[in-house]
């Protein structure tokens, strides 16, 4: 069967149970075709819990000034102002949209259902991770990497140029501008993992599939063998990220966290 790109990955765990890797750009607000439509039993997200409190904000601010958080992003420049600058150009899709919509919306969806919350982020008192942190900075601080990023445009611009060939028709049934988005989407997250090493990116993504696995475990103890995980991921980051639970022998324990969704409705 032909490769499938625009279908979430599914991850059997030989403990039992499944992890779906459902691939999301960022800002983009993804139709009903696009958004998971199995059954799920808990959300992980790669982040840390201190995110809902940014989303939270990010809507207080839409809704005192709207698109204002767009307009930071694009007066911030570097690859991801490049990245909301391109999905400004296209028409058939809701692009630059903040909080990141389909995060955010999952997590919603969660809360309302009191379905479990997974943060896949270690928190900054985790000694493993702050040693990453300080290695992945001084990775981004290097003067190579900072003489690249005063060159972004061009950078940029090659980045673009070489996804462009491996680009990926649009779902069924949607405008080629998702097809567009996805590419942009490829270009920046090249850029952003450029900033730091291939050996941190892999440190990383080792710990965020132990703590993913521990998630699922956790599910495991009130679902059973049956148990899902959804885990939302930028597209990009898909295939690593499979690739990372294939290879992983080591669950971490890893609890949910609370959330709060109160302050705004879903649209």
């Amino acid at each position: 069967m032909p490769p499938q790109p625009w279908k979430d990955e599914v991850w059997e765990d030989p403990d039992g149970g499944s992890v779906i890797v459902h691939g999301t750009m960022p800002t983009v607000v993804y139709p009903n075709a696009m958004r998971p439509r199995g059954t799920w039993h808990g959300l992980a997200l790669l982040e840390s819990p201190d995110v809902v409190d940014l989303w939270v904000q990010e809507e207080l601010d839409e809704a005192e000034s709207y698109g204002v958080n767009l307009t930071h992003a694009l007066l911030s420049g570097g690859a991801f102002g490049k990245y909301v600058e391109g999905l400004s150009t296209l028409e058939n899709l809701q692009g630059g949209r903040f909080p990141d919509p389909e995060p955010r919306r999952l997590q919603r969806n969660a809360d309302r259902h009191k379905r479990p919350v997974f943060f896949i982020e270690p928190l900054a008192d985790d000694e493993d991770w702050g040693e990453y942190l300080t290695q992945e900075a001084r990775a981004v601080s290097h003067w190579k990497k900072l003489l690249g990023m005063v060159r972004v445009g061009k950078r940029w611009k090659k980045s673009v140029k070489r996804h462009l060939f491996d680009a990926h028709p649009p779902p069924k049934g949607q405008s080629v501008d998702y097809a567009t988005a996805g590419v942009l989407a490829a270009a920046w997250w090249e850029l952003s993992e450029w900033l730091s090493t291939p050996e941190l990116a892999e440190r990383r993504d080792a710990r965020y599939a132990s703590r993913i696995r521990g998630a699922l475990a956790s599910l495991r103890k009130t679902e059973g063998k049956e148990a899902t995980l959804l885990l939302v991921a930028h597209r990009p980051h898909v295939a690593a990220l499979a690739l990372a639970l294939e290879a992983n022998s080591n669950p971490e324990e890893i609890s949910s966290t609370a959330t709060d969704s109160t302050h705004m409705e879903e649209e």
